[in-house]
Formats: C-alpha cells, structure tokens, sequence
C-alpha cells in the first residue's frame, strides 16, 4: 500500500502521518509497515537541538497508525467524517533504542483480539534488526457528531 493508499485510509495529515508504507498486510493478522525517519519533520528542531531523536510518543502514535490500518483492512471499514480511531489504552511501552534521522523505522502490529469495536495489538517499531520500541496498544472506533 503506498502513501496515496494510505492518505486514503487514514485522516491524519503532514506533519501527524507518521505511516509512509505498507511493505505487508494479512487481514485480521498482522500489519508491516515502514516510516522513513527525516531531519525535515519539525519535532527535531526541539527534541534536540544537538541530538535530533524522535519522540517515544511519536514512535507510539506511528505504531497506532499502522494498527489502525491492519484494523481497516480487517474489517473492511472505511472511515469517513464521522468515524474516528482513538488510543484506549498503551500498556507496557518500552524504548529500547534511540530512533534518528535517516533510520527506516519498520513498525510491526499484531491484532491480538478485536471485540464490540475495542482492538488489541501487540506492536514493535525496529531500525533495521534492532527493537527500538514495543507496547500493547488498545484502539476504539467511534462515531462523532459534526
């Protein structure tokens, strides 16, 4: 799935769309997806000046993404103005490596359980071999009114 796929899929826009990639996909199982980690994104002019890292919460978010997407595939939904995906819980987050500009940032999702729209995923973000970051994420959709 590329980025046109992607956009298509998700509402989150520059500089939130942390997702550039679906290298895998198989439904109701498990997501691969690839974010390419740039000195251009704006947190690395604060987060740190003298060392650009990126932040944990981001890593995170770009797990929840790549979650929301394997979420979509599963069910075949597609979300529109009215729907929206949320956090509903992060357990056991864990940061193993630093994540730079330049690193390919390859996020794999497992969907562990999905019951009466509450999804469970297990999620690893590496640079290449290494575990930069893990966590069980739980998501929920939502109807909104305007």
């Amino acid at each position: 799935m590329d980025i046109h796929e992607i956009l298509k899929r998700l509402p989150h826009r520059y500089p939130i769309l942390l997702v550039d990639r679906v290298l895998e996909v198989e439904k109701g199982k498990r997501i691969r997806a690839l974010k390419n980690v740039s000195i251009n994104e704006p947190h690395f002019n604060g987060h740190f000046p003298h060392r650009p890292v990126m932040p944990g919460v981001l890593i995170l978010e770009a797990l929840a993404q790549a979650a929301t997407l394997l979420a979509l595939a599963s069910t075949d939904l597609v979300l529109d103005d009215t729907t929206v995906v949320y956090f509903a819980g992060i357990d056991n987050a864990r940061f193993k490596r630093v994540v730079e500009p330049g690193d390919a940032l390859f996020l794999d999702v497992t969907l562990d359980r999905a019951k009466a729209g509450i999804y469970k995923f297990g999620a690893k973000a590496l640079v290449g071999d290494q575990l930069a970051a893990e966590a069980e994420l739980m998501c929920t959709m939502r109807r909104i009114t305007p």
